[in-house]
């Protein structure tokens, strides 16, 4: 008897650690699995054999065969004989490479996390659900599979991803579903459309309207347009002022009675990064050396792995482009073919407002707009979380779109809009497919102007030049017609005339052709001077970056491709240069109790050591440390006792940095100076003393005396991250310069996602690099191996073939794709 107890205890114990190590207990992954020597992470180890240099695929829903050739990097050039088969060519050898990652972003921007990972993502899924981004998605995809052009691209896409998707096994699952213990589903076209609109959220989901109405009401109109004026001092527009107009403009809304918002104390949770931005620039065949434009382009965006881009060369009758995409998105994004080159920056218009809403009760089933009460649509999004019931989450629309969140909430009430209607230029459908599409297919100007037509969010600077000699840019998409100002603030929901009132013509969008200086350019500046007839915003980038690049094109003469390759490393801040002689100026200023720093002392070490700085923020330069603690730290004191929540109570913002400097150089007695916190009246000089002091301090806690460990490589410290931030799968401390408003704009986390420089003439040559590499897979070479050749700011000049069996000693490897 007591065998019979051992055994079926031993039995029990076995079953229960067989249960545990394959099951996922919270965070934590089926060990079991995923250790498995037959199915588990091992497998994902890339052996030579797993990349065979030519083989044959039978792949069911190919019409005719392709080719796909292979070069050193590992990027596919695909030749099919039509359409239908060349993305779904695509398709699948994206998924091949990026199932993974292309799968986990359409998750997010479904709101559909909490399905992997459990209830933490809940929050997450409900924000991304009430911000509409599946219901834009919705919208989109009827516009593109209304198309029949677009509907073979996306349906051909989705097709050659399934076609992957169906030739998995326990043992082949990309590395991150065994960690999270799930499965891809089927691709279909509505996650190509969802993908495109997480890119508009991640570049035009931000917005200040419910910032600057608490300003407004707290100061007043006066102060507001003193402190916010809707154009800087300081600005070097995309299209330049006094660029004649081609076209007669409409009229203009006429502006209603001003309103003023109650407090929003709340501001919108998780908005994007604010520094995304990016370069683009072209010069004419007059300005180069080969006598053909050269184009240049340099999305600048948080860097990850897998990295955010996937390269490809696509041939098919009517079309031979290269260039790069987001996987899960079909097409070439930013790229070029043997007549044409185009790239893309963010416009940084604002197409997102915020409307205050007057509910009947608080039912909140109707709300009161043009004199009567109009029925509040309502829908109930459920949200799946794995390992619980599913929750049902009611979302309010009304006719401007979503009501982000309609009561306070917890833990996200600091930052939560409540009671805000949402119009966004993302929720309207658009066919950004139709537009990629033909710019691929671009032989000339007039085809890259229709192709832009089609386009919608979000809005980009879509820089151009082909063989025709011609060089352009436009800053495109869908902008509302506003009257100056409209959103700046929150809008009135209940009055039709704080409504969007109808569309800027595309043919009306700012844009400028074979300027006479012989090049143009962009990095998320203003897109016009204050002569363009319509509103856009009141608030670009600043203008430093895109003042840098012009000073540099207009000296150049013989440009070459190496021209623009330096020029995309170019790490001399212009801010530093025109406000660092003043600091200097303003701690050698006598102050009331205070010397200046002495010679010996550790500030006056730090100070000879900034006199002697050129303003380069090279990776071994100390004077970037420095300087950029010294000038946030002082900009932080000037303002946040009149703009900083803690001081206030309430969601404001400073000033932008033009009207910052504007002070500090030449208001050394404006009232913002004082402290309001303090007793005591603060002056300038006492204000610099105090950033230098808490600059010197910060750096001595953290690196020792002043040495070479200041440099600003270790001070910034770049990350490349794993999307699910798994430590050893990103690379952290990257050692290289740049930093934010500098034309190479590599910060802590953002930077060059894909640097690219194209040569047009006779035989087109292009050169590009991206930090990271062609496979998602960790355990492949071709995980990162590029990333050198970037943080060192170099480039690899790009195969581009003519044909399926051109000659080249970079490409070995031949795959056959065929119908079975």
């Amino acid at each position: 008897m007591t065998a019979w107890i051992k055994a079926l205890l031993a039995l029990a114990v076995s079953l229960t650690l067989v249960w545990t190590l394959n099951t996922k207990h919270g965070d934590l992954p089926p060990f079991g699995k995923l250790l498995s020597p037959y199915r588990g992470f091992w497998q994902n180890g890339e052996a030579a054999g797993n990349f065979p240099a030519q083989q044959t695929l039978a792949l069911a829903g190919l019409q005719r065969p392709v080719t796909v050739r292979y070069d050193d990097h590992r990027v596919p050039h695909v030749f099919a004989q039509n359409d239908h088969d060349l993305y779904f060519a695509q398709g699948y050898l994206t998924a091949r490479d990026r199932l993974w990652q292309m799968e986990f972003q359409t998750h997010v921007a479904a709101g559909r996390l909490a399905e992997i990972v459990g209830p933490a993502r809940l929050e997450t899924d409900r924000f991304f659900r009430r911000m509409g981004l599946p219901f834009g998605a919705a919208n989109s995809l009827r516009v593109m599979m209304a198309n029949p052009t677009t509907r073979v691209v996306l349906e051909s896409y989705s097709a050659g991803v399934n076609a992957y998707i169906g030739q998995l096994t326990p043992a082949t699952l990309p590395f991150e579903y065994k960690l999270l213990d799930y499965r891809p589903e089927p691709w279909q076209p509505l996650k190509c459309a969802l993908l495109l609109k997480f890119m508009a959220w991640d570049l035009s989901g931000r917005t200040d309207d419910l910032r600057l109405s608490n300003i407004l009401r707290k100061y007043g109109p006066a102060v507001t347009k003193d402190l916010f004026p809707d154009y800087p001092t300081r600005e070097d527009p995309i299209v330049p002022a006094g660029t004649p107009l081609d076209f007669q403009p409409l009229a203009v809304p006429a502006a209603p009675k001003s309103f003023e918002a109650a407090y929003a104390a709340h501001q919108l949770r998780a908005e994007p990064d604010a520094e995304l931005g990016s370069n683009n620039f072209a010069v004419s065949g007059a300005k180069s050396a080969s006598g053909f434009p050269l184009l240049a382009n340099d999305p600048h965006l948080t860097l990850n792995l897998p990295s955010i881009w996937y390269q490809i060369q696509l041939h098919a009758p009517g079309v031979n482009v290269y260039g790069v995409t987001i996987p899960g998105s079909p097409l070439v994004i930013i790229g070029f073919n043997e007549n044409v080159a185009w790239g893309v920056t963010n416009v940084n218009a604002d197409v997102l407002d915020f409307y205050q809403l007057k509910f009947r009760d608080g039912t909140r089933r109707e709300y009161w707009h043009a004199g009567r009460w109009k029925p509040v649509r309502r829908v109930v999004e459920r949200l799946k979380v794995r390992g619980q019931p599913d929750r049902l989450d009611t979302v309010l629309y009304s006719h401007h779109g979503p009501v982000v969140y309609d009561k306070a909430e917890k833990p996200f009430l600091s930052q939560t809009p409540i009671a805000h209607a949402m119009r966004w230029t993302a929720h309207d459908g658009a066919n950004e497919v139709l537009a990629f599409y033909q710019l691929n297919r671009a032989r000339a100007y007039p085809d890259y102007t229709a192709a832009l037509a089609s386009y919608g969010s979000p809005a980009q600077n879509f820089i151009f030049a082909d063989n025709a000699q011609d060089i352009a840019i436009w800053p495109n998409g869908r902008f509302p017609l506003k009257w100056r100002d409209q959103g700046k603030f929150i809008l009135d929901g209940t009055d039709p005339a704080y409504d969007w009132q109808g569309w800027i013509p595309a043919a009306h969008n700012p844009h400028v052709k074979n300027p006479a200086r012989g090049f143009v350019s962009s990095a998320n500046q203003f897109s016009t001077g204050p002569d363009y007839p319509y509103y856009l915003h009141w608030n670009f980038a600043n203008y430093e970056r895109g003042h840098r690049i012009n000073q540099r094109l207009a000296a150049m003469a013989r440009v070459t491709p190496d021209s623009l390759r330096r020029l995309q490393n170019d790490v001399l801040d212009l801010n530093a240069q025109l406000m660092l002689p003043r600091l200097l100026a303003l701690v050698a200023e006598p102050a009331p109790g205070a010397a200046p720093p002495a010679a010996g002392s550790p500030e006056g070490r730090v100070l000879a050591e900034m006199r002697r700085w050129r303003y380069q923020y090279t990776a071994d330069a100390i004077g970037p440390s420095v300087f950029n603690l010294w000038y946030n730290d002082l900009t932080k004191r000037l303002w946040d006792d009149d703009f900083g929540p803690q001081a206030t109570g309430l969601e404001m913002r400073p000033p932008a940095r033009d009207r910052t400097n504007n002070l500090l150089l030449n208001e050394p007695n404006s009232p913002w100076i004082d402290d309001r916190r303090t007793p005591a009246k603060e002056t300038l000089p006492q204000l610099a003393r105090q950033s230098l002091r808490f600059a010197v301090d910060s750096l001595s806690r953290k690196f020792g005396p002043l040495s070479p460990k200041w440099r600003w490589a270790n001070q910034k410290g770049t990350d490349i991250l794993h999307l699910l931030q798994l430590p050893g799968f990103g690379q952290l401390d990257v050692d290289c310069g740049g930093g934010a408003g500098i034309v190479n704009a590599t910060t802590e986390r953002n930077g060059p996602s894909w640097r690219m420089v194209v040569a047009l003439g006779p035989r087109v040559r292009a050169y590009g690099v991206y930090p990271g590499g062609q496979s998602g897979n960790p355990g492949s070479p071709y995980y990162n191996e590029l990333l050198e050749t970037w943080r060192t700011g170099q480039l690899h000049e790009l195969v581009f073939l003519r044909s399926a069996t051109e000659t080249n000693a970079r490409v070995g490897t031949v795959w056959t794709l065929q119908g079975k």
